[in-house]
């Protein structure tokens, strides 16, 4: 699939950037878990933090075949980073589309801008892939509605200023905006991950929160349907598109360790062995990548099976990229389970992009669920 002249413009670009002002850190961002904020300001200055929304709301309009590729380079440079951007859309979006007008003014372009960061409160600590029955509450109280409940592992947890918060309300599912310092809100951090470690995680805990009425989102029987996953839909295409960028960055690591390393007398590129490595990861990279583009073509068009295609892209492109790092690891040899190298880093990032957004294994049900179900 060939990409326009727009496309391509953007793609340098993108690709600039990570090499500029994520390449270089990622390594110290990651040991430190925490991302710098002067690389959240770039993305907001540059309208990157949440680029799909209008313009008026922070954004660019930026179509989903260049979201993709925007993806694509962060996730080659900083898999938190791309995380960010993801976890910005979702919740921007979310607001934008089914919030209140009030909702809507406040918080898109807050979002979009970078002036506060929003957080998808969506997983607890007993409830992941079964996400429909979480035990979070609301009722209604004479100021609002008051929250109770515990919400784990929240990507930004420790920095949003703003949580998008899903509870049941009279036994339907029900969002909220609740912002922080709000009374009874506390956050947790949760460190010492196994990858995406500076997307600050956190354990957010709501003991009777209470909220305006107007900060309800959305409440009824399809909520969970038209907002979390619709949410959920547009961080996996994030998240695909953010795989084949991390097995790209190892597929060129590799090969500039293959090419400079000597063993045995001669450069690693000249063993057999290990060209048929970089074959099998040259050719993971490709198909995963065409597989996004399908994606990011059906979802600008609006195409029917958007959702499906972009399942599988995320479903394959994640599977592809861990092991695509787990061979750039092993090429590496002991260096690559060192601290200098980038594919270390890359290798536990890509375990975590296979149960973000949904597991490898809810995918498999939902992919045939899909498929066995078109006409």
């Amino acid at each position: 699939m060939q990409l326009s002249t727009d496309q391509r413009d953007n793609q340098t670009a993108f690709a600039r950037f990570s090499d500029e002002r994520l390449l270089p850190h990622a390594n110290a961002w990651d040991r430190a878990e925490r991302l710098d904020d002067s690389v959240i300001a770039d993305l907001a200055a540059a309208r990157w933090l949440v680029p799909t929304l209008p313009a008026e709301a922070g954004g660019q309009a930026m179509a989903a075949e260049t979201y993709g590729l925007l993806s694509e380079e962060l996730g080659r440079g900083c898999g938190s980073v791309r995380n960010l951007v993801a976890v910005q859309g979702m919740v921007a979006h979310a607001i934008l589309k089914w919030g209140n007008a009030g909702l809507r003014d406040r918080w898109a372009p807050a979002i979009g801008t970078g002036e506060v960061i929003g957080s998808f409160a969506l997983t607890e600590p007993e409830v992941g892939s079964d996400a429909r029955n979480g035990t979070t509450t609301a009722r209604k109280v004479l100021d609002g509605y008051e929250i109770t409940g515990t919400k784990k592992w929240i990507s930004f947890a420790q920095r949003a200023g703003v949580f998008l918060v899903f509870a049941r309300l009279d036994d339907d599912p029900a969002a909220f905006v609740v912002e922080r310092g709000t009374p009874g809100l506390t956050v947790d951090p949760i460190t010492g991950l196994l990858g995406l470690r500076a997307s600050e995680l956190g354990e957010i805990r709501l003991d009777s929160v209470v909220v305006p009425e107007t900060n309800l989102v959305s409440h009824g029987r399809l909520t969970f349907d038209l907002v979390a996953t619709t949410s959920l839909d547009y961080g996996r295409y994030s998240t695909a598109y953010g795989a084949v960028g991390l097995a790209q960055g190892c597929l060129d690591a590799s090969l500039d360790y293959a090419r400079d390393r000597v063993q045995f007398s001669v450069p690693l590129a000249e063993h057999q062995l290990v060209r048929r490595t970089l074959t099998e990861m040259v050719t993971s990279v490709e198909a995963a990548r065409l597989l996004c583009r399908q994606a990011g073509s059906m979802r600008g068009s609006s195409h029917r099976d958007a959702v499906r295609q972009t399942l599988i892209a995320k479903y394959f492109a994640t599977r592809a990229a861990y092991q695509v790092a787990t061979e750039a690891v092993q090429l590496h040899g002991a260096n690559g389970v060192g601290p200098d190298y980038p594919v270390q880093r890359h290798l536990r990032d890509a375990k975590i992009q296979e149960i973000i957004e949904g597991t490898t294994q809810i995918q498999q049900i939902q992919i045939a669920d899909l498929t066995l179900a078109r006409s």
